[in-house]
C-alpha cells in the first residue's frame, strides 16, 4: 500500500496518529438525491479548519466522501465501456471500486492484469476498467508526486447469484488479495457503497473528482472527512473515509489491538467469507489506527454481524459499573468482553453499510459530535455545530453524541433507531446471559486458599537474589503499601539510561512508557470509576468470527495483579471440579543453570517453548511461568524475557489464543513492570516477592499500624 516513508533516522512510522473532522448527511425521505451530495460537500468545506496542510498550502492531509452506490451515474459512465452485447447489471448486482494502482503505466497495467486474475480466481468477472477522470492541476507538488494511478473497476458475478452484501464478501477477498499481491489499494470495492478520497484539501475534493459534480450522482447517505494527520506524513490511502468508517480522534490501544488480532489469525474461520489465510494480514503494514479499525470492522461485519453490532463490540459502552443498565445489555457486553478487547479512544466514529448510517463515541466521550434532524427528514451529524445552514424553524430535533451511546439512522425504514432500541435488539439475538452464567468462572467464587507466611530470612535471601535495594523498599513499595497509589517523585530521574549504564540493570529498565500523542488527559481510575475497569478475562480464545458460547469460557479476574492466594487458586483450578469450568493449569519454571551463562539461558528458553507446546497440545488452559525455587545453581530468567519468548513462540506457531499466560515473578516491583508484562502477553501477574516484602515491612512496624493483609 503506498503510504508512509520507511523508518529512517529518528522517524518511525509506528508513531503515526491523526485527529480530524467528520460528518454525515442522510435523508429519511426514502429516495436518494443529488441534494445530499451537495449538502455533504458544503459540510466538508466547512470542516476545512479541522484538516491540515503543510508548507504547501495546496497539499492537504486528506479529504474524502463515502456514499451509497450512485447507480444512475455508474450506469452512465460504464455502459459505453462494456463488452459488446453486455448490459449494465441491476443495482446491487455489481461492485465498483476506486483502485489506487502503482505509479507508472507499465506497473499499473501489470497490477490491473493481476487484479483481473484474482477476480477470476474468486469466481467473479471484470466487466470494465474505467480511466477515472481527474483534474490534478490545483493540487500541490507533493500530492502530485505521491499520486497513484487511479482507475475504477466494475465487477459482477457471472452466475448472477451474488448481490448486495454477498457480492461484497467476494469483492472483499479481491480487495485484500490485490493489496497483498499487487500493491493495489481499493478505497472501496462494494455493491453498496462508493468512496472518493485523496491527499487533498476539503475544497479540492470536488474539482479533483468531476464525478462528484455530476447531476446524476445521487445518494441517500454521504459521509465526509477532513484529515489532520498530527505529526505524521499524509498519504493517499490514509485519507478518509475508509470503506465503512470515518474517525475523529485516535485509538490509543491500537498496538495491542493489532497484535491480538494477529494472534487470533490462526483460529479465524468464516463460511461466509471463505478461507482467511490468503487475506492476511487483516491490518496491513503502514495502516493508521483508523485504517486498522476499519479493517477489523469490515471483517466482523462481512463475517455475519450487523454494522451496529460490530461497532458495539469494538467500542463498548462503559457497562461494568453501570448499575442502571438493562441486564440483557449488560450480558451482551459481558459476553463480548470475552470475545475481543475494546479499541479504546478517544474516538468519534461515523459509520455506514450503505443503508444504516450512524455515529458513536468511546466510553469517555472525549471527542465532540452534534446532530440535527429537519421536518423533511434531513439528518446532519458533524464534529461541531454550524456546518450547514439550516433554518431553525425546520429543525425538529437536535442533540449531541454521548459517551458510549449510538446515534443511528435507517434510511430504508426512514427513521432514527434510538440507542436503547439498538442495544435491546442486539442483546436479544442470543442468550448471552446464559452463556456467561454457564461458562464463565470468577476467581472470587473459587474457595479461598490458605495464606503462607515466609520467614524473614527467606524473604531477605530472595530480595538479594532479585537485586532489591533499600531505596526500592522505601520509595516504591512502602508508599504503595501505605496509600494504595503509585509513588510520584518530583525531582526527576538522574540515573543513566539503562542502555548507557555500566551497572547491571533490570530488563524492565530498557523500556519506556508509551504516551498518547495528542491532547488526551491521563485517566484517573478513582474519579473516573464509571468508565474504567481493570477486570480481565483469561483463557483460550476461539474463532473471533463465530458467535459461539465457547467464547464465554473464561476465568474473570477483578484485577490483573494477583496476590499469592489468588495465584494458588489458578494453580489448583482443576481440583475444584464443578466450579473449575473445565480449566486446567500447569506451572513451568523459568530457571536456568547459571554456570552455563548465556548459552544455558538460551537453551532453557528453547526447552520452555517445547514444554509450552506440549501443554497446548494437551489442552491446558493456563500456563504459569514462574521463577520461584531459584538458588545458587538455578538463576531466574528475567520475567519480561520469559514472557516475550513464550508469547512470540506461540504467535509463530499460531497457537497463542489457545492458552492464557500468567506470570509468577520475583523481579516485579513497580507498576511499570506490570504494564510491560501485560504489554508483552501476560494476562495476569503475581509479583510474589513484592507482596512478601511488603508483609515483612508491615511485620517490622515500618508501615505504622497498617496490617500485613491491608499493606
Amino acid at each position: 500500500m503506498p503510504s508512509l516513508p520507511h523508518a529512517q533516522g529518528l522517524y518511525d512510522p509506528a508513531h503515526e496518529h491523526d485527529a480530524c473532522g467528520v460528518a454525515f448527511v442522510a435523508t429519511m425521505r426514502g429516495k436518494p438525491g443529488r441534494d445530499i451530495v451537495d449538502a455533504a460537500l458544503t459540510v466538508l468545506e466547512n470542516l476545512d479548519h479541522r484538516g491540515a496542510v503543510g508548507a504547501e498550502t495546496t497539499t492537504g492531509d486528506g479529504a474524502g466522501l463515502l456514499s451509497q452506490m450512485p447507480h444512475k451515474l455508474m450506469a452512465k459512465v460504464f455502459t459505453p465501456l462494456l463488452p459488446a452485447g453486455a448490459t449494465m447489471p441491476e443495482p446491487g448486482h455489481y461492485a465498483v471500486g476506486l483502485a489506487f494502482l502503482p505509479q507508472g503505466a507499465h506497473a499499473a497495467a501489470a497490477a490491473m492484469d493481476g487484479v483481473d486474475q484474482i477476480v477470476a480466481e474468486e469466481g467473479l468477472k471484470v466487466l470494465a476498467w474505467r480511466d477515472l477522470p481527474i483534474k490534478p492541476e490545483p493540487i500541490g507538488p507533493t500530492a502530485k508526486a505521491n499520486m497513484p494511478t487511479m482507475r475504477q473497476v466494475l465487477i459482477t458475478d457471472p452466475a448472477g447469484q451474488l448481490a448486495g452484501i454477498d457480492l461484497d464478501r467476494r469483492a472483499y477477498r479481491v480487495k485484500k488479495r490485490a493489496l497483498n499481491q499487487w500493491d493495489t489499494y481499493f478505497c472501496s470495492l462494494s455493491a453498496r457503497t462508493l468512496v472518493y478520497k485523496g491527499m487533498l484539501t476539503t475544497a479540492q475534493l470536488e474539482p479533483f473528482f468531476p464525478d462528484l459534480s455530476d447531476p446524476d450522482y445521487e445518494t441517500a447517505i454521504a459521509l465526509v472527512h477532513s484529515r489532520f494527520s498530527t505529526n505524521t506524513f499524509p498519504s493517499w490511502p490514509l485519507a478518509q473515509p475508509f470503506s465503512h468508517l470515518a474517525h475523529n480522534g485516535e485509538i490509543n490501544t491500537v498496538m495491542g489491538n493489532r497484535n491480538w488480532l494477529s494472534a487470533r489469525a490462526g483460529q479465524m474461520e468464516s463460511d461466509l467469507i471463505g478461507a482467511i489465510a490468503p487475506l492476511r494480514p487483516i491490518c496491513a503494514p503502514g495502516e493508521s489506527d483508523s485504517a486498522s479499525f476499519n479493517s477489523v470492522l469490515e471483517l466482523l461485519h462481512l463475517a455475519g454481524r450487523s454494522m451496529p453490532h460490530a461497532m458495539l463490540m469494538m467500542i463498548p459502552q462503559a457497562w461494568e459499573n453501570n448499575t442502571e443498565m438493562d441486564q440483557s445489555i449488560r450480558d451482551f457486553y459481558e459476553y463480548h468482553d470475552t470475545v475481543q478487547e475494546a479499541w479504546d479512544g478517544p474516538a468519534a466514529m461515523a459509520f455506514t453499510d450503505g443503508t444504516l448510517v450512524g455515529a458513536t463515541l468511546d466510553r469517555n466521550g472525549l471527542r465532540p459530535g452534534r446532530y440535527w434532524v429537519t421536518k423533511d427528514g434531513l439528518v446532519v451529524m458533524a464534529s461541531e455545530a454550524g456546518v450547514l445552514d439550516i433554518p431553525q424553524d425546520q429543525v425538529v430535533r437536535k442533540g449531541r453524541l454521548e459517551p458510549g451511546r449510538m446515534f443511528l439512522v435507517d434510511t430504508a425504514a426512514g427513521r432514527i433507531v434510538e440507542n436503547h432500541e439498538v442495544k435491546l435488539a442486539l442483546a436479544a439475538r442470543q442468550p448471552y446471559g446464559e452463556w456467561v452464567k454457564q461458562y464463565t468462572v470468577r476467581l472470587d467464587e473459587l474457595p479461598p486458599r490458605e495464606h503462607v507466611d515466609y520467614s524473614f530470612e527467606s524473604v531477605v535471601r530472595r530480595q538479594l537474589m532479585f537485586g532489591y535495594s533499600d531505596e526500592e523498599l522505601r520509595l516504591i513499595l512502602s508508599p504503595m503499601a501505605l496509600t494504595a497509589a503509585e509513588p510520584i517523585g518530583s525531582m526527576g530521574n538522574d540515573t543513566p539510561l539503562a542502555v548507557l549504564s555500566d551497572r547491571p540493570r533490570l530488563l524492565f529498565d530498557y523500556f519506556n512508557q508509551l504516551f498518547a500523542q495528542v491532547t488526551n488527559p491521563p485517566l484517573d481510575a478513582i474519579r473516573e470509576e464509571m468508565v474504567t475497569s481493570l477486570a480481565t478475562a483469561i483463557g483460550p480464545m476461539p474463532n473471533l468470527l463465530a458467535e459461539d458460547p465457547e467464547h464465554a469460557r473464561k476465568l474473570v479476574l477483578p484485577f490483573p495483579v494477583l496476590d499469592n492466594e489468588s495465584l494458588a487458586k489458578i494453580m489448583r483450578i482443576a481440583r475444584y471440579k464443578q466450579r473449575s469450568g473445565g480449566f486446567t493449569s500447569i506451572t513451568i519454571r523459568g530457571l536456568y543453570r547459571v554456570a552455563g551463562g548465556g548459552a544455558a539461558l538460551k537453551a532453557r528458553l528453547d526447552e520452555i517453548c517445547q514444554e509450552v507446546d506440549q501443554a497446548v497440545a494437551e489442552g491446558t488452559s493456563f500456563i504459569i511461568l514462574s521463577d520461584r525455587e531459584s538458588n545458587a545453581d538455578l538463576a531466574p530468567i528475567p520475567s519480561l524475557l520469559l514472557v516475550g519468548a513464550v508469547h512470540h513462540h506461540l504467535l509463530r506457531n499460531r497457537t497463542r489464543t489457545q492458552i492464557g499466560l500468567v506470570v509468577e515473578a520475583g523481579d516485579v516491583r513497580e507498576v511499570h513492570h506490570v504494564a510491560l508484562l501485560t504489554g508483552y502477553g501476560a494476562a495476569a501477574i503475581n509479583p510474589y516477592l513484592a507482596m512478601e516484602s511488603v508483609e515483612k515491612l508491615a511485620r517490622q512496624g515500618d508501615l505504622g499500624d497498617i496490617s500485613e493483609a491491608k499493606a
